[in-house]
């Protein structure tokens, strides 16, 4: 489920491009779209389960204005420094996530998962085409925070979905529509303050927008929303690495972009850290007695 929802956040960026709209407004439609599908099945889900605890309708929320902030600074950040510099910050999640389930739930990291993440992390500068690009960067520190915060938010965001599924796992829907309710709220707030957040959308472009709310965030979360409690943090947030990878393959299919060497190398980094990060040693069986 958890590469599942990688794989359909890895199509967001195909869309958003071939969208070709504001990011501000991307970011916005793409949560307030998302809501005409997660409404009805949240509503279906009460009915049929109940509602969700209070205390995680507050944690759903927070989420969601972190998600908002997410979608809105990582966009920024390519304006500032580039997709590829800004693909490698964002996922710094997959150090502040584990990072956060460790100092508020007491989970343990393992040792195989430190000793993978600089690899991953090198993987990802290289599928991200740090090496190959070249590009001049407009506002080199400012980008790199809002990288940063982009990715620190992202960890927030999953940290507090896990944390809804693992005290009521009967709630799948609920805190997936609550928190891209509050997402909406919060990404056209700060759009409006940074990007603008005109919604006079081409026609062209609405089918697009509309993949990118329904895959890129309705089937996306619901996915690692139900599969994220049932892995450790460690191997959620090194899962989720396989997003940008599977997003050059999308690329490579649907808008024929041909990765080079360096790119399918960090691509290959990136799968064998995540593999050897999350792989169970085996255990010799036990001798029989004579």
């Amino acid at each position: 489920m958890i590469i599942g929802g990688a794989a359909c956040l890895s199509m967001s960026a195909v869309f958003v491009k071939l969208a070709d709209v504001n990011a501000g407004t991307a970011a916005f439609l793409r949560c307030a779209i998302a809501l005409l599908a997660l409404v009805p099945m949240f509503v279906y889900e009460t009915r049929r389960r109940g509602g969700m605890p209070a205390a995680l309708h507050r944690n759903a929320i927070l989420a969601g204005v972190f998600l908002g902030a997410d979608y809105v600074m990582w966009t920024l950040s390519i304006l500032d420094i580039g997709a590829a510099v800004s693909t490698v910050l964002i996922n710094v999640q997959v150090i502040v996530f584990p990072l956060l389930a460790r100092v508020w739930d007491g989970t343990r990291v393992t040792r195989r998962f430190l000793l993978a993440c600089p690899l991953m992390l090198v993987g990802i500068a290289l599928a991200g085409g740090v090496v190959d690009s070249g590009a001049q960067t407009v506002h080199p520190v400012r980008g790199a925070l809002l990288g940063i915060g982009a990715g620190s938010a992202y960890a927030v965001y999953l940290y507090l979905i896990r944390r809804c599924g693992q005290r009521s796992p009967r709630h799948v829907v609920t805190p997936v529509c609550v928190s891209t309710a509050a997402a909406t709220v919060s990404s056209g707030a700060i759009s409006l303050l940074t990007t603008g957040l005109p919604l006079a959308v081409p026609a062209a472009s609405w089918g697009w927008i509309v993949a990118l709310a329904l895959l890129g965030q309705v089937a996306a979360w619901l996915l690692i929303s139900k599969g994220g409690p049932l892995l450790p943090p460690n191997t959620a947030a090194a899962l989720l690495l396989l997003q940008p990878v599977m997003a050059i393959a999308f690329a490579l299919l649907i808008l024929h972009e041909t990765p080079t060497p360096t790119q399918l190398g960090g691509c290959a980094l990136v799968i064998a850290a995540v593999w050897t990060s999350n792989r169970t040693p085996r255990t010799k069986p036990a001798a029989r007695p004579a």
